[in-house]
């Protein structure tokens, strides 16, 4: 009699086992499904030849032969690469990530409250690429000898000289609002569509003063054309390690960078994200591509996501505070 029962038993708890082993080899088989198996997309917010972009494509080449699969630059230009940004954080494909700079990660929402995306929320850290200072650069008949008496005649000049940024809410913008801040000057804020208008801008006078990336601000110094007044980083770049610091300028604990970084969409699997992460910055701090880097103006960091995730925080806590202190508004 028991016997039928028993052989009943060990078949249920032989079907049930089998079945459970089955559904744990699916769910294992889904969770170790390889990555990518298509072309990876890397978005950028601004046209082809600008410094995002060439970073793009830079980072492009060696991670489509570290992935085994196409690595495609797309450039979704506008709005100082928010549209970009945007489409990052809404794509659901798992196989696009951004090339983003600091603004789209870290005060892009503070700017612009209705913003379509939030940059906290809705992206994915995956590394730091490079960091950059920028240049105080001022006309070559700029008054003072060094960068204290450059300081004291702005001073002196008060709103009746002028600064040049890329535009409302840019790092060059938000960078001189701190920079009058700490050293009581008051040039009154000029923008322009991108950094060359800028620098063209001074060379011609109509603007006493602006933060430059060092490629175009060099150019400019080393043709005779502008004069250095100091790095915006806390230590000598070596970018341009032949200029002061602004603690060497006279100005204490100023440290203002520029940087990019890529980001995935927040939906984008940890595995995943990890795996790029990784890649990322093993590629990033490779000679070739550090070299490359360095010939753009971008000093190699390659972090982790959560080195990205640290640097998110700090600039965003910075840059937020200048915003809230001077009442910035996007334009």
């Amino acid at each position: 009699m028991s016997c039928p029962v028993l052989r009943r038993t060990a078949l249920v708890l032989a079907l049930t086992t089998l079945a459970s082993f089955s559904f744990a080899q699916k769910v294992q088989t889904k969770a170790e499904a390889p990555w990518p198996t298509r072309p990876v997309r890397i978005i950028v917010g601004f046209p082809g030849g600008s410094s995002p972009d060439l970073t793009a494509r830079t980072l492009a080449e060696p991670l489509s032969k570290a992935l085994g699969q196409p690595v495609i630059v797309e450039n979704k230009v506008g709005a100082g690469g928010n549209i970009a940004a945007d489409y990052v954080a809404k794509a659901t494909d798992g196989h696009t990530i951004g090339l983003m700079i600091n603004g789209n990660m870290t005060i892009a929402r503070l700017l612009n409250p209705k913003l379509n995306f939030d940059p906290l929320k809705d992206l994915t850290p995956v590394s730091l690429i490079g960091v950059s200072p920028l240049v105080l650069t001022a006309p070559v008949g700029s008054p003072g000898v060094t960068a204290q008496d450059f300081f004291v005649a702005a001073r002196k000049a008060g709103d009746q000289w002028s600064y040049g940024s890329p535009g409302v809410g840019t790092v060059g913008h938000i960078g001189m609002e701190l920079l009058k801040r700490q050293i009581h000057i008051n040039p009154v804020h000029v923008p322009y569509p991108g950094y060359p208008q800028v620098a063209t801008a001074m060379i011609g006078g109509q603007l006493q003063l602006s933060m430059l990336p060092p490629a175009l601000a060099m150019a400019q110094i080393r043709s005779g054309k502008l004069r250095a007044i100091g790095v915006t980083s806390s230590g000598r770049s070596p970018l341009v390690p032949e200029l002061p610091n602004m603690t060497e300028a006279g100005v204490q604990g100023f440290n203002l960078e520029i940087w990019n970084a890529v980001a995935a969409p927040n939906a984008l699997p940890k595995p995943v994200v990890a795996k790029l992460s990784a890649l990322l910055s093993d590629i990033a701090r490779s000679p070739e591509v550090r070299q490359k880097l360095f010939q753009q103006g971008w000093q190699v960091v390659g972090t982790t996501s959560e080195g990205l995730a640290r640097r998110i925080k700090l600039d965003t806590a910075l840059l937020g505070g200048v915003i809230a202190m001077q009442g910035i508004k996007p334009e």
